[in-house]
């Protein structure tokens, strides 16, 4: 059994303070990682056609970030298993994330999509549910993150229906329902991202299934601007905030990032995949 814990390697980067730095970067990145994931590069096209068939579904979202959205819950050709063991893996150097993790858009597109959606309504937390088919350990008062972006559903029997080794029932302040930008709106999926910390309120045993209730208590993440700092600061400071490495108290959300349109690496994106 596998013990759930602060999975101390994620790549949890919230990128606080340099968004619109990250934003002039997506296009050429996005090129680089189509050429070298070709599932990623075929499962962007098919998010792309769809997004297109059904135009726009928020109003605070770009079309990338709906995109990403949808890439990330596209079940065939399957994705986020690969995205998610890549991020929770984490890099041990900020020099092999550069070369090495191949999801950086994907990552900065899913987080600053979360937030924004988060921050355009009045902050709420939600009781989801998670089922995963293996058994994991938890001790009741320790904390622990998913340190992924994380699946749940507000239904509990949608839940189960992708394991019942472990069934979580979480309280989530940080992850924000995406049903309307998913492949499959009937699961009422709710995305958790890797910062968001829990405190382990319960853990049960019964036959084969291990239940273990999580109660939203912080966002930690140790990780901040990690490509805007190795392409932009090695010979000049930059003031970026910094990271949650102490895991403050739940806090309310910043403010909404202004977004410039990005047709030009929607497009191109769309070409190339």
């Amino acid at each position: 059994e596998n013990t759930l814990d602060m999975a101390p390697n994620s790549l949890d980067d919230q990128y606080l303070g340099c968004r619109h730095m990250m934003e002039k970067e997506l296009q050429e990145l996005n090129r680089t990682e189509f050429e070298t994931n070709s599932i990623y590069a075929e499962v962007w096209k098919e998010a792309t056609a769809e997004w297109q068939r059904r135009g726009p579904q928020s109003s605070v979202l770009k079309p990338e970030q709906e995109i990403a959205l949808m890439a990330y819950t596209l079940e065939t050709p399957s994705l986020y298993k690969e995205f998610n063991a890549a991020v929770r893996a984490g890099r041990p150097s900020r020099e092999e994330y550069m070369l090495k993790f191949q999801f950086k858009v994907l990552h900065f597109l899913l987080s600053s999509a979360l937030r924004a959606l988060r921050d355009a309504q009045p902050h709420k937390c939600y009781h989801v549910f998670r089922g995963v088919s293996n058994n994991l350990n938890a001790k009741p008062g320790d904390t622990v993150r998913f340190g992924q972006f994380a699946s749940t559903s507000l239904n509990s029997v949608c839940a189960e229906q992708f394991g019942t080794g472990t069934i979580f029932s979480v309280q989530t302040c940080y992850g924000v329902p995406i049903k309307k930008f998913s492949f499959f709106p009937d699961e009422d999926e709710v995305l958790i991202p890797p910062f968001e910390t829990f405190e382990v309120t319960s853990v049960t045993r019964k036959g084969n299934t291990v239940r273990i209730e999580l109660r939203a208590q912080a966002v930690c993440n140790k990780y901040n601007c990690e490509f805007v700092k190795e392409k932009y600061c090695k010979n000049q400071p930059c003031d970026f905030s910094a990271a949650d490495t102490d895991c403050p108290s739940l806090n309310s959300p910043g403010q909404r990032v202004s977004w410039d349109p990005l047709w030009g690496f929607l497009l191109a994106a769309t070409a190339l995949a």
